[in-house]
């Protein structure tokens, strides 16, 4: 539709009343009696949408899986159906699916996607439906599920560090999944958001600007789940004398004690103390990157390799977090149009 201009009218000498474009109503089904939504935005518009057109959406989808990409070609393809918010996905294979292949399809949309679940199959179809309800599980609760997860890995990194403990690693590097999963979830929320200014109010999101900040917050703490985990594969593996020792697990526990520091002035929306983790970021790099120069000096055969991996990880651990505390002063100035 393009671009038109109503004129306001003053009705009964209080109310003021404008026409609606004839066809964008008869496109969207409105009809004499009907409800709309009516949304403020922050830039003093208003959207308008219709109230039963909503309710009846549902978007599907049909992908057909190639045998060129592969399984796991063809999930990274399903991955983006979940993101852009479909509701139902149905999986088309014209050879038809194995054993092996439902099997692996099943597991990994239990491991991977959340609310996602298999509601019906054939011989060569799989549909997926997502269960998921936004407002059941807002933003935050979803943030902080995830930093929670980071938080518990981190600690038990540090400790199989200490304890030389390859069963906690191995635990460490399985929960990473779970990170994986909250990642996407976060993603999908955002993406519908954006899109729909009443949904992002329900689950958090209370300007259209912070939708592009937490999807670098959340991408951000995805990548420390990921150096939480090669700190935990290398745990195990690092033979330096017990200084070095202490050193790195010193800087492992600064690292996550100013994890949990940006997420407090994020959830408080805190650009003073976000500042403050900023500066504690940049102390605890150039203390990681004292150390690794340190290591490199000594006369130590390639075991130092291991330990110069995870002083690696905890230092794009703290930059990260700078990141993180960055967004959150950017997002705790308002705009000049709020």
């Amino acid at each position: 539709m393009k671009k038109e201009k109503r004129k306001i009218q003053l009705t009964g000498g209080s109310t003021f009343t404008i026409s609606l474009p004839i066809k964008w109503a008869r496109e969207a089904g409105i009809k004499q009696g009907d409800e709309l939504y009516l949304l403020q935005r922050g830039d003093k518009s208003l959207l308008i949408t219709p109230v039963k057109a909503k309710k009846q959406r549902v978007n599907c989808a049909e992908l057909t899986l190639t045998e060129d990409e592969g399984l796991e070609g063809n999930f990274r393809f399903l991955i983006a159906h979940y993101l852009v918010g479909y509701d139902i996905v149905k999986l088309l294979s014209p050879k038809g699916f194995s054993a092996e292949e439902r099997k692996w399809i099943k597991e990994e949309v239990r491991k991977r996607l959340i609310g996602m679940e298999v509601v019906g199959e054939s011989a060569r179809e799989i549909i997926l439906k997502s269960f998921l309800k936004y407002e059941d599980f807002t933003l935050q609760d979803a943030i902080r599920s995830m930093s929670k997860i980071i938080i518990s890995m981190h600690g038990d990194a540090i400790a199989s560090l200490r304890k030389n403990d390859s069963n906690l690693a191995d635990d460490i590097i399985e929960r990473d999944d779970e990170i994986d999963r909250f990642y996407l979830l976060i993603v999908r929320q955002l993406k519908a958001a954006m899109s729909d200014p009443e949904l992002a109010k329900k689950i958090g999101v209370d300007r259209e600007r912070e939708s592009l900040g937490y999807r670098i917050i959340v991408k951000s703490m995805e990548r420390i789940g990921d150096h939480v985990e090669n700190i935990a594969r290398n745990s195990t593996m690092i033979k330096v004398p017990e200084e070095d020792i202490r050193s790195i697990e010193r800087i492992g526990n600064s690292a996550r004690g100013l994890f949990i520091k940006t997420l407090d002035a994020l959830s408080a929306m805190n650009i003073e103390k976000a500042n403050e983790a900023i500066e504690d970021a940049n102390s605890l790099t150039e203390e990681s990157e004292a150390i690794s120069e340190h290591l490199l000096r000594e006369e130590q055969g390639a075991d130092k390799i291991h330990a110069l991996s995870v002083l690696q990880s905890l230092g794009r651990i703290a930059k990260y977090c700078e990141d993180i505390a960055e967004v959150t002063i950017n997002m705790g100035i308002r705009g000049a149009e709020e």
